[in-house]
């Protein structure tokens, strides 16, 4: 990655400061291009500086800088070390060190903020003043500590206006550089994170310039700078504040369990990667629920919502999800429910249950039913017919158009007294002005049983915004303006949604395109946004198959905590497995890996043989959504991927999983074709056989394919041709994914959410079919208990869409630390168990072999 932000010592150091020789300094604009040295300038005449008083006593200055004292030379290479953050590890030797220095008539000390003169049009360099030495050759020289601009750091100047420009960040920076190249002091105000803006404008000195964050280079964080005043406190919790202008209020309340922590899983698709993060958290010792959970996607929430009824979840856009949050906080302020010594109200129990009424204003209804049915007889056909309708209850709650009447606003489900639930319907607020009563009802009810979360009541945000305007299949990517894009605009609701609900923990997911794209624009913005609202920011990317599966699947996570909070890590690999590109160079060292100089034991990459090789042969035409194994497991990955739901980790099993237990769910590839389907027949059973193994088909030079023009072209029954034209034009005829044919003692790629073999290798080693749901659902990590509804191609969508389990449980388990102040300050840490045993409720369970 470019060394952004970083000043590099000079080569030459005898070279006159006059002739503007390179400084210790790399480019402090940007991370993606290539680094620029800097030039200092000399400002101050020779006579107008010196080292002031007496050196420090060589004992002490040798046990402080033993670096310092190693060579008569005027320079001494040293090993380059992580921690050092140079390229060329060239230290100067000195003769004394001094505590204090005289530039220009003003007398500087050490911890002294400075600013440094910069080439001619950019601004002055910000330092703090960690070491004043003499050189051998008796040239009076000072250690610089370095202060970022936002635009100097990976939010870019592209970004930069989201941050307060008096705002700086303190760097892990360090460097040498002559005396005269201080211009002036600048005194540098250290500010809580968390404090109020009355309290931080205060603070601020005559400069402007203020800073609450350190900013390394490793894996992009921002980390705070605790202080006495600033430590974490256990009992109390203050909101994060803003520096986009959002007002705090009073409705800003802190309702945490403390025996559980509420999960918002936003853009949850299936609930891949809330699943995991609960299962980690509680390896972590923590109990974390996913509370809500919200996709637009109907099939996907009805997934979630049968593998995890204890979650509220609502099948809606994330726009009027966030929508809907701000009239519902207006709401419960309405009926003064969020006084601020108003005690919390939240109905739990030690073990998360909630009463009945609980359920009251959830997004999905069917559960409710039955009870609502029985409590309507009383009342059924016992009203005189009229024209006047009045409301038994409210049912549910909704910011949209639910009618399809293109009038969007608050709406609230009505049941009608004396009728049944058919003629339930959708009311606007407007038209339920004489049913305040039942509207402080149901307000009060939802209140209480948190059918919606109020801005510090989540202590967990996890969100994949999708961003298709980056996606390399669109053909209309808007690059100079990507978030003027309607298809990247998700990233800027679910910051939004971030800012509104004050979380204590975020974690974004993305693909790496993010980083890619128009130079990473939308992921500096995510962090940009992230910075603005005070939390702390780390990204890192990460390969599924470095976790116990077999498929590469590289992605990008970005954490953010609170102010108050720890930072959590992320969790090194506990595979091995093999880069396959994908990785930015820009951004490579955010790639969560081993260093090559580190011994580590990991284990053997899984292959499709641990994953699939015990399924039951299935047929192109499968029918069947259920079934018995009929077989049992072959390889210990097996064995723990078939663990009955009662035996997994923090799923939960009701009446409602009854009929799936112990059986097979979603072993069903998609239906090809006639004409397909005689195409895959055709593909041979061999390792790395593609449509390219078919008749009439060559390879020519530079890998491409061409027709073979000693034979006739080859048809199918229906007279189609068994090498489509497609295939030969993919990619210009270099791709060899058309037909491909997996094989067992490989590793996939990724697991994509469309199952056609036209482009993609998905073809079954052994059987003429494309894989499986099931198949690609062990691919992503999903236990085989965890069930899917829709068409197969829905369920196909769901499980590509997924954040691979296993790396959401090793994130979920860094949470579980960083939440109880049990990590440490460097970015990665070790796992100390590995997937997919670590699904398993017990250590002693034998195994998941079903009949």
């Amino acid at each position: 990655m470019g060394k952004g932000s970083k000043r590099k010592h000079q080569k030459k150091i005898d070279e006159s400061i006059d002739s503007e020789s390179e400084t210790q300094t790399q480019g402090l604009t940007t991370l993606l291009d290539p680094p620029k040295p800097k030039k200092a300038r000399k400002v101050v005449p020779d006579s107008d500086l010196c080292l002031v008083g007496p050196p420090i006593a060589p004992a002490e200055a040798r046990q402080r800088w033993p670096h310092r004292y190693q060579s008569k030379n005027k320079v001494k290479k040293q090993a380059v070390t992580e921690a050092s953050n140079d390229e060329e590890n060239e230290v100067l030797q000195a003769r004394n060190h001094y505590v204090e220095a005289i530039v220009d008539g003003c007398r500087y000390k050490l911890g002294d903020n400075a600013y440094v003169k910069a080439e001619d049009g950019n601004l002055d360099y910000i330092a703090r003043i960690v070491e004043f030495f003499e050189t051998v050759d008796q040239e009076p020289f000072f250690k610089a500590q370095w202060f970022y601009r936002a635009e100097d750091t990976v939010i870019n100047k592209d970004n930069a206006h989201l941050i307060d420009k008096r705002r700086v960040f303190l760097s892990d920076i360090h460097d040498d550089n002559p005396l005269n190249c201080i211009i002036s002091k600048v005194e540098i105000a250290e500010v809580a994170p968390d404090n109020d803006s009355a309290a931080k404008e205060s603070r601020i000195p005559d400069s402007g310039l203020y800073y609450n964050m350190k900013y390394s280079l490793q894996h992009l964080t921002f980390k705070n700078i605790f202080t006495e005043t600033s430590k974490k406190d256990n009992g109390t919790s203050s909101v994060v504040s803003s520096e986009c202008g959002s007002n705090n209020t009073s409705s800003e309340v802190q309702r945490f369990d403390k025996s559980q922590k509420y999960l918002l899983d936003l853009y949850s698709g299936c609930g891949a990667m809330s699943t995991g993060l609960c299962m980690g958290s509680s390896l972590a010792g923590i109990k974390l629920v996913t509370k809500w959970a919200v996709d637009i996607n109907s099939f996907a929430c009805k997934s979630l919502q049968w593998n995890h009824p204890e979650t509220k979840v609502r099948n809606e856009a994330a726009e009027d999800f966030l929508c809907l949050l701000k009239e519902w906080e207006k709401l419960c302020q309405k009926f003064s429910l969020l006084e601020p010594n108003k005690p919390s109200e939240t109905v739990s129990s030690e073990t998360g249950e909630e009463d009945d009424d609980d359920d009251d204003g959830q997004g999905c209804e069917e559960e409710k039913e039955q009870e609502q049915e029985k409590e309507r007889q009383d009342d059924s056909g016992s009203e005189d017919s009229s024209e006047e309708f009045e409301v038994e209850r409210l049912l549910d709650i909704c910011f949209g158009d639910p009618n399809k009447a293109k009038k969007r606003g608050l709406y609230f489900k009505v049941l009608w007294k004396g009728y049944d639930k058919s003629y339930d319907t959708w009311e606007p607020i407007e038209g339920l002005s004489n049913c305040e009563e039942r509207l402080k009802e149901f307000v009060s009810k939802g209140y209480k049983s948190n059918i919606l979360p109020l801005p510090g009541s989540v202590y967990f945000i996890c969100g994949g915004p999708p961003c298709q305007g980056v996606s390399g299949f669109n053909r209309f990517r808007n690059s100079n303006a990507p978030l003027e894009d309607v298809k990247n605009k998700q990233l800027v609701v679910y910051m939004d949604t971030i800012e509104h609900l004050k979380p204590r923990y975020v974690l974004t997911e993305n693909v790496v395109d993010i980083l890619k794209f128009a130079k990473g624009f939308l992921g500096r913005y995510a962090v940009g946004r992230l910075v603005s609202m005070n939390y702390q920011a780390r990204m890192g990317m990460m390969a599924a198959g470095s976790y116990g599966v077999p498929q590469f699947r590289m992605r990008v996570f970005l954490w953010g905590s609170h102010p108050s909070e720890r930072l959590p890590q992320y969790p090194l690999p506990t595979h091995e497995v093999f880069s396959r590109g994908g990785v930015p160079i820009e951004f490579e060292e955010i790639h969560v890996t081993y260093d090559k100089k580190d011994s580590c034991q990991l284990e053997s990459a899984l292959t499709l043989t641990d994953a699939i090789s015990d399924l039951p042969q299935v047929n192109n035409d499968e029918s069947r959504d259920q079934r018995n194994y009929g077989t049992t497991a072959r390889t210990e990955f097996q064995k723990f991927i078939r663990l009955r739901r009662k035996d997994v980790i923090n799923l939960t099993v009701d009446s409602r999983h009854a009929p799936s237990l112990g059986m097979l769910c979603d072993h069903q590839p998609l239906q090809l074709n006639p004409d397909d389907y005689d195409r895959v027949c055709h593909i041979p059973k061999k390792k790395g056989a593609n449509f390219r193994d078919l008749p009439g088909v060559v390879v020519g030079e530079n890998n491409r394919v061409e027709w073979d023009t000693t034979m006739d072209r080859v048809l199918l029954k229906s007279g189609k041709p068994l090498v489509p034209d497609y295939a030969m034009k993919f990619v210009k005829g270099r791709s060899t994914k058309p037909f491909g044919r997996l094989w067992m003692d490989e590793i996939v790629n990724t697991v994509v959410t469309r199952a056609e073999p036209h482009n993609q290798t998905v073809i079954h080693p052994s059987q003429n079919r494309v894989l499986t749901i099931r198949e690609n659902a062990r691919l992503q990590g999903f236990p085989d208990c965890y069930k899917l509804f829709g068409t197969i191609k829905e369920r196909y969508i769901q499980v590509g869409n997924a954040v691979a389990v296993p790396v959401a449980i090793a994130l979920g388990y860094s949470f579980g630390l960083a939440c109880q102040n049990l990590c440490g300050d460097e970015p990665l840490m070790t796992l100390p168990f590995k997937f997919p045993n670590c699904l398993a409720r017990s250590s002693q369970i034998e195994g998941g072999d079903s009949d």
